[in-house]
């Protein structure tokens, strides 16, 4: 039926009074006072609307295109800064300007979005690699607002020029702006893959973005790696070579040709370790960030950066040099202060901020009491100081829909851009070179046939004549009749005509080149992965952003470590380090040494060991706790380096001590039958099995339960079937059987291995074969000896045989004919023909390096040989080491400058 208009009044209330008089929505347009007017479902019209804005938040405003990596604003802002000519070598200019120019042409938006978006373009903190250089206040990490537009000035970064590069011939498509007064580009040229290199956070309607920022030089060889392995389609029909008309009057799209790509994420992620943030910390798990490469989405865990130093006055502070990205630094130490003042956590006594230009510098100070590492956990645990960035890789592919990417998805799209972007440049370049071609050919033709060219112009009424006559008589077209009129008179030099010749050739090649170029495919692309190269030569630079492989928590980064030996020292106070075997030369006994390490007064070294970087180190304290640590955690220095405490390794009391380190290779589960076998200064022994070690908290684990007073001295694997020798202070040993040890668990005490004098005590154990084998080697001498070194320097080996299996328990035999002069027992080891040098350090940190075979054999009560004199008065050996025999190596060691 028709539809019942009503009159002005009852319009309204008459469109849905009843059934009768509702209105047909079949598309009919009705005629009223208001004007033509068609009736459309309210649900149905909503629906419309909200898409259409949808998707104009979608494509125009909220999410980068995939291939120059910016959102429409930051291609605008760099558009505009181009024609203004702000390139990175101009002089800045007002930003007010900048943002003007923006909004006036091509952006018709309010300026606090546009001038929020080149605030951000130029901050050093959000971008990896800034595309505006600012001048003046563009904000702080802090969470600083920038001063006003007006205040401020800009250029384009170095690096923005390489996202227009090239936009002046031809190689993007170009669109009126919002008033058809201008024309704008859709998308930029962009010489490099800027979306990972940029990152980015866009919230759009029923979607979000949130994309890392990347390292230059590791998504350029990725990037490349992708091209490398790029193969073309073949068709049925063989395909045919194009003729320099036809290429240069085919379209871009119809030379790309069909190729795909045979690298996979796998391999491409062997190339980029993980994002790389402006602010650096440390990102952890490569396999849960491998996952975001492999399907677009994944969280990636980041701690602060972060480091435990000891002042003067023996107190510990925690300093933080780098937060994780997008963290605000102020926030974050209110956060801090009100976990202080609401006693969550406890032990910090002051909080500062003292960042300057030459970095980040956060300052927890500590009570004496607290412990460091529990400290620091708990910041991580209740601030940002630990914090997870949820990617999301969502942006706009070639086609301008939205799409969640993964590694390779982004890295193709990119290099079909690039391909596009360089066989459109081709093609403008060819038309360019034919263009000049042709003109040369026709100033060739003049020259060569000069006397006529000038009469024939001589005989000419007028200019238009000229051409007219030139173009019968010469058979030149119309642009070469008037570049012949154009040439001046010194083209006509010998010389100027050589150069037009040359010019000329020149040319020819580069159309032969171009040509070649645009019927090949795949060398478009390799030329791609070559202007890549050129791009990071000229951008790259280290990475900020410390990647650990492991889970939080595992802190392993073996993947990353060469596995190698080193020599581990460890004061009395603490102080640890590691450093090359090589790090000491070899010298004769009885030599000075050189020094081995700076340490504070009264802080002599306690132990020396060897170890592979990828080994594990069981920590034992002598309050009978045990910590693992990996060898390649510990910080590596010089010789001369005090090293760090090693409360920032380990959880451990303020008042306990390192006594003992054993190393247990690169995994526990090898050796999980075997034991671990340790002895106190009062004399007890116990053993346990390895087992009972597995899993060692950060904060430790009990190994034996000590009396009072008592301390525990030595540690060690062994088998189960070893002897035990235990030396003590005064020079006594006792010597028996592994067997009479009791295999218990951890929290026990142990049973009594010597009975010990007045004022003595256990300073060494050693664990040896009841029967040790010879070598199948011949040509080397077969011994198995202890060496024993006293306080003054003296020392001598005497073989195992000399000291007799007993009971344990007893008061044992001398080790050595101990005089004042001699001093008392300091160190022992078990050495054989396995053992090339020996290391020996003194409390004033003076170290010999000397051969094992300039050391005597001698019997058991007899005093020694110097081994060591000391520089300084009053100085005295506290600690050795042995050094195994490299077959490998060459016998020729180098002595260190």
């Amino acid at each position: 039926m028709e539809p019942k208009i009503p009159d002005d009044q009852t319009a309204g209330q008459n469109m849905a009074s009843s059934d009768d008089d509702a209105v047909i929505f079949d598309g009919t347009t009705i005629s009223t006072s208001y004007g033509q007017v068609k009736p459309v479902q309210i649900t149905k019209e909503m629906e419309k609307s909200y898409l259409d804005y949808a998707m104009s938040v979608i494509v125009a405003r909220a999410l980068p295109d995939v291939r120059d990596g910016l959102k429409p604003v930051h291609r605008r802002i760099l558009f505009a800064m181009k024609g203004l000519n702000l390139t990175h070598q101009a002089a800045y200019k007002k930003c007010a300007r900048i943002v003007g120019e923006v909004l006036g042409k091509f952006h018709p938006h309010g300026d606090t979005a546009v001038y929020d978006a080149l605030v951000r373009l130029a901050q050093d903190f959000s971008m990896r690699y800034p595309l505006v250089d600012g001048h003046g206040n563009f904000g702080s990490v802090d969470g600083d607002s920038a001063a006003a537009m007006r205040y401020t000035e800009a250029r384009m970064a170095k690096m923005a020029s390489e996202l227009l590069f090239d936009i002046e011939k031809d190689t993007v498509d170009f669109i009126d702006n919002f008033d058809g007064s201008e024309v704008e580009p859709t998308v930029l040229p962009a010489n490099l893959p800027n979306l990972l290199l940029m990152g980015g956070d866009g919230i759009a309607v029923g979607m979000a973005t949130k994309i890392p920022p990347h390292n230059l030089g590791e998504v350029v060889d990725a990037t490349i790696a992708l091209i490398d392995s790029a193969q073309i389609r073949q068709s049925d029909n063989k395909p045919t070579v194009l003729t320099e008309d036809q290429v240069a009057n085919a379209k871009a799209k119809d030379l790309l040709g069909s190729y795909e790509f045979s690298t996979s994420v796998e391999e491409l992620v062997t190339h980029i370790k993980g994002p790389d943030f402006p602010t650096g910390a440390i990102m952890y798990d490569w396999s849960a960030i491998k996952e975001t490469y492999f399907t677009g989405k994944g969280k990636i865990v980041q701690r602060a950066k972060s480091e435990i130093e000891e002042d003067a006055k023996g107190k510990f502070k925690i300093i933080i040099t780098e937060i994780p990205y997008q963290v605000n630094k102020a926030k974050l130490i209110l956060k801090i202060a009100d976990l202080v003042r609401n006693k969550k956590v406890e032990g910090i006594s002051d909080l500062r901020d003292e960042s300057n230009r030459e970095g980040m510098r956060i300052i927890v100070e500590l009570k004496r009491d607290a412990k460091p590492k529990s400290v620091i956990n708990n910041l991580y645990k209740y601030t940002p100081l630990q914090d997870t960035f949820s990617a999301n890789m969502v942006a706009l592919n070639s086609e301008g829909t939205p799409q969640l990417m993964n590694l390779k998805t982004i890295l193709t799209e990119y290099i079909r851009h690039r391909q596009l972007v360089v066989t459109r440049r081709s093609i403008f370049e060819l038309i360019s070179a034919r263009n000049r071609a042709h003109i040369l050919e026709g100033l060739l033709i003049a020259l060569n046939n000069l006397d006529d060219v000038i009469a024939t112009i001589r005989k000419s009424k007028d200019a238009d004549t000229a051409k007219q006559n030139l173009m019968a008589k010469f058979k030149l077209s119309e642009i070469q009749a008037v570049a012949i009129l154009d040439m001046q008179l010194r083209k006509l030099a010998a010389l100027e005509r050589q150069k037009i010749e040359d010019e000329y050739k020149t040319i020819k090649a580069r159309i032969e080149f171009l040509v070649d170029l645009l019927n090949h495919p795949l060398k478009v692309l390799h030329t791609i992965g070559k202007e890549l190269a050129e791009v990071k030569a000229k951008y790259q630079d280290e990475r900020r952003t410390k990647l650990v492989k492991s889970k939080l928590g595992e802190f392993n980064e073996e993947d990353l470590i060469a596995a190698e030996e080193n020599i581990v020292t460890i004061t009395q106070s603490g102080y640890i380090k590691r450093l090359p075997l090589d790090a000491y030369r070899s010298q004769r006994r009885g030599g000075k040494g050189v020094t081995g390490m700076t340490t504070k007064d009264e802080d002599p070294v306690a132990q020396i060991l060897t170890a592979n970087t990828h080994d594990n180190m069981l920590v034992f304290t002598n309050k009978g706790k045990v910590f693992k640590l990996k060898v390649h955690e510990l910080p590596e220095g010089s010789r001369q380096a005090k090293g760090t405490n090693i409360i920032n390794l380990l959880n451990v009391e303020q008042n306990e001590l390192i006594q003992s380190i054993i190393t247990a290779g690169s995994k526990l589960e090898d050796i999980k039958d075997k034991f671990i076998t340790l002895a106190t200064t009062h004399g007890l022994v116990k053993k346990t099995a390895v087992s009972h070690f597995q899993n060692i908290r950060q904060s430790g684990i009990i190994a034996i339960d000590l009396n009072e007073g008592d301390e525990l001295v030595w540690s060690n694997i062994t088998d189960g079937n070893k002897h035990i020798i235990l030396i003590t202070h005064q020079g006594k040993s006792i010597r028996f059987t592994e067997r009479q040890i009791r295999p218990t668990s951890r929290d026990t005490k142990g049973v009594k291995g010597i009975t010990l004098n007045k004022d003595d005590y256990v300073i060494a154990v050693r664990h040896l074969e009841p029967n040790p084998q010879k070598p199948e080697d011949k040509r080397r001498k077969f011994f198995h000896d202890l060496l024993v070194i006293t306080e003054h320097g003296y020392g001598k080996r005497t073989p195992f045989d000399e000291y007799p299996a007993q009971n344990r328990g007893g008061q044992g035999v001398k080790v050595a004919n101990l005089t004042d002069k001699a001093g008392n027992v300091v160190a022992a080891l078990s050495v054989d023909q396995n053992i090339e040098e020996i290391l020996i350090t003194t409390q004033e940190a003076q170290v010999i390096k000397l051969p094992l075979k300039n050391i005597p054999q001698l019997k058991r009560p007899t005093q020694g040989v110097i081994l060591m004199r000391f520089s300084k008065k009053g100085d005295g050996v506290v600690a050795a080491a042995t050094i195994k025999r490299d077959e490998d190596e060459n016998p020729q060691e180098k002595l260190l400058q």
